[in-house]
């Protein structure tokens, strides 16, 4: 029985996905313990951090899957430990505006560097030729991903 090149593909992708969040997992999720977050607080805090601005409760909820209830519980203490800051919309002082803090923003960059230094690592490794044919290899994904956004 051939194996498809689809599933080689995955495999392989699978593999290095797994090699590098076992690298970088245990140090950034230290910070993480440290600061005794949940894996949805934390979920919320990175979503955060990658907005522009402040994010209304309702939108943000749907962007980590939750209820707008369970993020508005979740958001009440991460203000309290600093990681968040909750604002009134000026225009619709109904709705709730979060963002992430300093301390927040600080956390999210550290778990993602933790992750690149992970991916550095692993091509520190290969020949420049491989990195070189590994870059032509992901410009399929690359361009996927473009246009879905």
């Amino acid at each position: 029985m051939t194996t498809s090149p689809h599933a080689c593909a995955f495999d392989a992708v699978r593999e290095f996905l797994g090699r590098v969040f076992t690298t970088a997992e245990g140090e950034s999720l230290e910070a993480v313990a440290k600061l005794k977050l949940s894996f949805t607080q934390a979920r919320v805090v990175f979503t955060l951090a990658h907005h522009d601005g402040p994010a209304a409760i309702g939108d943000l909820a749907g962007a980590v899957g939750l209820s707008a209830a369970a993020v508005g519980r979740n958001i009440e203490q991460l203000v309290r430990k600093k990681l968040v800051v909750r604002t009134e919309n000026p225009e619709d002082r109904r709705v709730k505006l979060v963002a992430v803090s300093a301390l927040g923003r600080s956390l999210a960059q550290s778990h993602l560097k933790s992750k690149e230094d992970a991916v550095r690592t692993l091509l520190d490794a290969l020949e420049p030729e491989q990195c070189l044919a590994l870059v032509e290899a992901l410009k399929p994904l690359k361009e996927e991903v473009s246009d879905v956004n």
